[in-house]
């Protein structure tokens, strides 16, 4: 299964709409994780146009969307569980891939996807990958904006695409 990863669109504060070279880079991914601060609930109608989206709500969604996505979620996926999840909540004094790990600590989870930071991250952590695809809108103190792919098949990997 290849799953496309994304966060922290902000449309449109950031962008008025998700660039191009997202929708080539992400063409025939299976499903499509957002990892919240989608800003604009039409940004999951144009991910839905490349595959089907899981989502979950970030710290600049309006109220309404983190009613309708919530703000966690754990995924059974090809045999992995994959928690989703935008990484500003639990303990502020932490990093945020720390903070997101340690809201699955209980899930048993394979993988922690993650946003908020706006900066690509691929590590493992005590067995658990934890993935940030990064920002295909906002590249902050990144040279350059990205997102990622998920590769779930006889092991689970990770990848971070550059745009």
């Amino acid at each position: 299964m290849l799953i496309g990863v994304i966060s922290d669109t902000h449309i449109p504060l950031r962008a008025k709409q998700l660039p191009a070279a997202l929708f080539k880079a992400l063409d025939g991914v299976d499903l499509l994780l957002h990892a919240g601060d989608l800003v604009e609930e039409k940004v999951l109608d144009e991910l839905n146009s490349l595959a089907p989206v899981e989502a979950v709500a970030g710290n600049m969604d309006p109220v309404h969307l983190a009613t309708c996505l919530g703000r966690k979620k754990v995924l059974d996926l090809s045999g992995y569980r994959i928690g989703l999840i935008h990484g500003d909540l639990v303990n502020d004094r932490q990093n945020t891939p720390q903070r997101a790990y340690e809201a699955f600590i209980s899930d048993n989870v394979d993988c922690v996807v993650f946003g908020h930071t706006h900066q690509p991250y691929c590590r493992e952590e005590s067995g658990v990958l934890l993935f940030n695809p990064g920002s295909p809108t906002d590249r902050r103190r990144e040279p350059r904006h990205s997102c990622g792919l998920l590769i779930l098949g006889d092991r689970l990997t990770a990848e971070i695409i550059y745009l």
